[in-house]
């Protein structure tokens, strides 16, 4: 990761426009982050079209990967937003590029679980009326 990378400022921002630090709080201490679930079933899953969205409240700034063939080879598109222009990822085989797909969301998925960790913990420092202290 580069300290310019796109993924992280979008994530910064969705983290700063979530609900109150509070309510964070009580859903990240009563349930662990876990990665999506793998399918049930030894199926192959069709490649072209495969799309995973990155977390976050507002379909204007989340990622979202799609997973497209083109003459032959497979391709990532990544995009941020509904009408960005996508950055292109490939050639890669069927393979990678699926599993290209889930790699960026699972690491987008804990960045922002860790993002809003930290600004429930910084808030929670920052606020001592909230933790029940005057």
């Amino acid at each position: 990761m580069t300290p310019s990378d796109p993924t992280d400022h979008a994530l910064a921002t969705i983290a700063s426009i979530l609900d109150p630090p509070q309510a964070h709080r009580e859903s990240t201490e009563q349930r662990p982050v876990a990665p999506p679930p793998l399918p049930a079933a030894p199926l192959p899953i069709e490649a072209h079209g495969y799309c995973k969205f990155g977390p976050g409240p507002m379909a204007a700034i989340r990622f979202k990967w799609t997973v497209r063939l083109e003459n032959g080879d497979y391709y990532v598109d990544e995009t941020i937003g509904e009408n960005s222009a996508p950055i292109i990822i490939g050639p890669m085989s069927r393979e990678a590029a699926i599993q290209m797909v889930d790699n960026r969301e699972s690491a987008a998925r804990r960045r922002f679980e860790q993002l809003k960790s930290e600004m429930v913990g910084r808030s929670a420092v920052a606020n001592p009326v909230r933790n029940g202290e005057e």
